[in-house]
């Protein structure tokens, strides 16, 4: 599938007014959620996680454990939702693949040279190449910031179109790394040339760099996504990741997004949370909702 637009036709951005946006995210952070809609939304927290390793150490025993803990993520407790995604490095997919496929639970595979993505298109391309011949069901690929920096957007635009036609059916997450990116200005530029080059998912960070996802910078990519859905019609999805480690968090992240796209984003379809810590401390919380009891972080797996 190829792009449905051309670099001519992004729209010029916004610029962003940086006090602004953080008075807006300081109303999403004083937002009061009752208990039976924290129960619910700590849950939906769960359904949205891509459960994620990404280390130059990984094994397949590693990758193994998170799988199985992506569909039984507390055998003592029933009725929890699975995690929407397992994300690994393409060497990892068919692994992966072949242990989470039957709960439904989706294989993302990071590629283009994660993290950094210095390398040459063709290398690129067969590194997603692979990662979809082996099952990936979703790519998470980073940009070329320093293409991106040095003003090569069309450079930019043309590279994430050229990996999307190489997904095929998969669906394509565009890491944009906005703590490289410095201004809200370039997250916002840079969410736009990803959006009309064909992304299914703007993506805030590989995760490696701080900061990563903060409110500001994911409040910034949502209203990019609201503007192009408000211009053509077309959904396009969220995923902040890196830095998301507690449910608070998780929550002002739900409330962010149902205020500025509304309710239909608020799946896993559309929206995710790129996390390996996070679905401990949500069903910390989800069980001391329930009993009124923390119970000690030894109760739960780490990966």
């Amino acid at each position: 599938m190829t792009a449905k637009y051309r670099f001519n036709e992004v729209p010029p951005s916004p610029s962003i007014d940086k006090v602004g946006v953080e008075e807006r995210v300081k109303r999403f952070q004083s937002r009061s959620i009752k208990t039976t809609a924290k129960m619910q939304g700590l849950k939906m927290v769960l359904s949205m996680i891509d459960l994620t390793t990404l280390e130059g150490k990984d094994t397949e025993g590693k990758v193994r454990q998170m799988c199985f803990k992506a569909a039984h993520l507390h055998n003592g407790h029933p009725g929890l939702p699975v995690v929407a995604a397992v994300c690994v490095y393409p060497s990892m997919v068919g692994l992966a693949k072949s242990i989470v496929g039957k709960y439904g639970i989706k294989v993302a595979s990071v590629s283009t040279a994660f993290p950094s993505g210095q390398a040459p298109l063709d290398v690129k391309i067969a590194d997603t190449k692979y990662a979809v011949e082996h099952g990936a069901d979703e790519i998470d690929m980073v940009i070329s910031r320093g293409k991106f920096l040095a003003g090569e957007h069309t450079f930019v635009f043309d590279e994430i179109a050229a990996i999307k036609e190489v997904c095929g059916s998969a669906r394509l997450k565009v890491i944009l790394e906005t703590g490289e990116l410095a201004t809200l200005d370039n997250v916002r530029r840079a969410s736009d040339i990803a959006i009309y080059a064909g992304a299914d998912f703007i993506k805030t960070s590989t995760g490696k760099i701080q900061p990563a996802a903060t409110l500001q910078v994911t409040y910034t990519m949502l209203q990019a996504i609201r503007d192009f859905y408000d211009e053509t019609g077309k959904m396009v999805g969220m995923k902040p990741a890196g830095g998301i480690s507690n449910a608070k968090l998780a929550l002002h992240n739900l409330v962010m997004v149902k205020e500025v796209l509304g309710e239909e984003w608020l799946t896993n379809k559309w929206f995710r949370f790129g996390a390996s810590s996070l679905a401990n401390d949500v069903l910390m919380q989800i069980l001391k909702t329930e009993s009124g009891i923390y119970q000690s972080a030894d109760y739960f797996t780490l990966d």
